[in-house]
């Protein structure tokens, strides 16, 4: 009973008997209910409510009649034994007797016509609290559809004894709101809330209907996580190695998954980043290409692209793994560029490699040292000490420390051999072979692994053979004044004298030449009277005497070239007339296969020769004959005839009239059948030529 059902004026005094009232309105309910057979919560409450009012009415009704005819009685009228006056009014007492019985009449039938208040819930203490009345509650639960009202409906009332009236409505009820929470536990798994769907389903109490599906639901639930989750896995592993196409049809398997998070959320998630990693694969790909150029444009331009890939992007790693590369590739062109002695190209290469290559450290010691040696590089004793002051900056954790030392050594004996250099060619300035003499001199005091030594043996070569030049020049001159004539005698003079000028001397080379040019005048005069007798006799006729005479020009002469040129045009010369003559002779025995023959031995004549005149001729006369012999042999033996015509090479003037008759002899022997008529009817015949 809650305290708002209790009417003013209710004292302690009563308490035991509203407690009877109260045990005897649960007796009536659990009666009413057993005739019923159908849970009422409100006509409990109702009976229960009643039941105590009407208690109350009839204890407050007794307390007004009892305490009614003590009012005007006094110790003084009473020991008078004298009544007022107006206790004697009849009015008085039929008013005070219809008031009063109708009064209680009417607040009796207010009490009872006055419907009971709804129990309250959250108020209630459950252990005293009726079936119906926790009936009544949990269906208010349920009715919110949420995890932790249904838990609590179910809590309320699977309490109830197997025997209770209600146990078969309770057990229906019980089996729905148990399903219900492992619906709402489905939607949280479909909404992706995979361990708040399964600790839902956990919180369903083990007796309950339901109870045996869970372990299903969640052995269900985690296999299609785990495939949604290998399914990702694999299409990451796809974009990771740029193989687009599979990682599209990878991740549409997630549509297939019985899972409204996975088939949608997740799927357009991995769809977007697919797509976005692509567009950096492409961007990773043309910077890849565009590195393999080797240009440095290019490589900045690879270095830009692999930067614009974003960090979110699957192709992210393969794109910082490559700016080093790249990095790395211009590192190698500023050191090629170094080593051609380019260091202003070096120096503004390595410049422009970026930060996040990685290369910071070993860019700066390269610029150090590519500083140092431009200085090195000028060749002056200022610039050698310019670059090493520049080179002991260099700090010996630096990776180059080593190298500016083995620089700094070099350039200090360097710096020595300047000094040297600079005071020879001052010496060779001069021009005279003593000067000269002594810069070579001095230049070789520059020991052999000096750095210096080359570029002073360049020097020195090049001063000993300004004296060797000096030397031998008057020998030359002399010889060039003796064959001036171009006689004989005075040519034998001047190689003579230009012989004097040894191998290995400044001028031998130039000496050589000459002495070859005035050998050649030599020769030519001495051969040219046999080429000429030989060239004579071959306009007459006599190619052999020809050949025999042009053959005494031999070995390394002047005209041995020459003369060999012309004996090859005279040995083809001779061997066309032997053919000629040979074609001619085979020619006149008539028969078919002497005329074939005779036609190929002429046709070995090349048309440079001057009997080419004759043989044209005789070759279309012979390939006439061959077709006049074909003819006549066609009237007897047609096969034979097209045999004889066949002999009759292409480019004669035969051959054309040799093609025609031998067709029009093939026909004859194979003439073509003529069409006949068929006695089948037309439509038999259209069906066999589709057929």
């Amino acid at each position: 009973m809650r305290e708002r059902d209790v009417p003013e004026g209710f004292s302690s005094s009563t308490v035991g008997e509203s407690d009877d009232a109260t045990q005897l309105s649960r007796k009536q309910q659990v009666n009413g209910s057993n005739m019923s057979g159908v849970p009422g919560t409100n006509s409990s409450a109702k009976s229960t409510t009643k039941s105590v009012k009407q208690q109350k009415t009839s204890q407050s009704g007794k307390t007004v009649l009892q305490s009614e005819p003590q009012e005007p009685v006094s110790a003084t009228s009473k020991s008078s034994g004298k009544l007022p006056r107006w206790t004697k009014s009849w009015i008085l007492w039929t008013g005070l007797l219809a008031f009063v019985p109708g009064t209680i009449a009417f607040v009796s039938m207010a009490m009872l016509l006055k419907l009971p208040a709804a129990p309250n819930c959250p108020e209630i203490f459950w252990p005293l609290a009726s079936a119906s009345v926790r009936m009544h509650c949990a269906q208010l639960a349920a009715s919110k559809q949420t995890v932790n009202d249904l838990l609590q409906a179910i809590e309320l009332v699977k309490g109830l004894p197997e025997n209770h009236p209600l146990r078969g409505e309770v057990d229906r009820l019980l089996e729905e709101w148990s399903k219900d929470v492992l619906t709402l536990a489905d939607e949280s798994f479909q909404a992706g809330k995979l361990n708040e769907a399964i600790a839902t389903a956990k919180r369903i109490p083990s007796d309950m209907p339901a109870y045996k599906l869970v372990e299903e639901k969640i052995q269900n639930w985690q296999s299609i996580w785990t495939k949604g989750e290998e399914i990702y896995k694999e299409t990451e592993d796809a974009m990771r190695n740029t193989r687009w196409q599979q990682a599209f049809m990878t991740a549409s398997k997630l549509l297939r998954l019985d899972n409204k998070y996975w088939e949608t959320i997740k799927y357009q998630q991995l769809n977007d980043l697919i797509t976005k990693s692509r567009e950096d694969g492409e961007k990773l790909a043309k910077a890849e290409d565009l590195a393999k150029t080797g240009v440095v444009d290019k490589i900045i331009e690879a270095i830009k692209l692999a930067e614009s890939v974003s960090n979110d992007s699957y192709v992210y790693q393969k794109a910082q793994e490559a700016i080093p590369v790249f990095g790395r590739q211009m590192l190698n062109i500023a050191e090629k560029k170094l080593e051609r002695r380019d260091a202003d190209d070096a120096i503004s290469i390595a410049q422009q490699i970026p930060i996040n290559a990685g290369l910071q450290t070993e860019t700066e010691d390269f610029i150090a040292i590519a500083e140092a040696q431009r200085n090195a590089w000028i060749g002056t004793v200022l610039g050698l000490e310019s670059a090493i002051a520049q080179a002991q900056q260099i700090q010996p954790e630096r990776a180059v420390y080593q190298k500016a030392q083995q620089l700094i050594a070099g350039w200090q004996l360097e710096i020595g051999d300047v000094v040297r250099l600079d005071k020879a060619r001052m010496l060779a300035s001069q021009g005279s072979i003593a000067d000269l003499s002594a810069a070579v001199a001095e230049a070789q005091l520059v020991p052999a692994n000096n750095p210096r030594s080359r570029e002073a043996r360049q020097e020195i070569s090049r001063w000993i053979a300004q004296v060797q030049t000096i030397q031998d020049r008057p020998f030359l001159d002399r010889a060039e004044q003796l064959a001036y004539s171009q006689d004989n005698v005075s040519l034998q003079a001047a190689i003579a004298e230009a012989s004097q000028i040894r191998r290995g001397r400044a001028l031998y080379p130039e000496a050589r030449k000459k002495i070859s040019e005035w050998t050649a005048i030599i020769q030519r005069a001495q051969d040219q009277p046999y080429l000429d007798r030989a060239r004579q006799l071959a306009n007459n006729g006599d190619f052999a005497g020809a050949i025999q005479t042009a053959s005494q020009i031999t070995g390394n002469r002047a005209l041995a070239g020459e003369a060999q040129s012309a004996i090859n045009d005279w040995q083809v010369q001779v061997t066309s007339r032997d053919n000629w003559d040979k074609a001619r002779a085979v020619a006149l025995r008539g028969t078919p296969d002497a005329l074939s023959e005779a036609m190929s031995i002429a046709n070995k004549i090349p048309a440079s020769s001057s009997l080419r005149n004759d043989v044209n001729p005789a070759l279309d006369q012979w390939s006439q004959q061959l077709l006049d012999i074909a003819r006549s042999q066609s009237e007897s033996d047609i096969n034979r005839a097209i045999q004889t015509a066949q002999l009759i090479p292409r480019g004669t003037a035969a051959y054309s009239q040799a093609r025609q008759q031998i067709r029009a002899w093939r026909e004859f022997l194979n003439p073509i059948p003529l069409p006949t008529e068929q006695a089948q009817p037309q439509p038999q015949e259209s069906t066999t030529t589709e057929q």
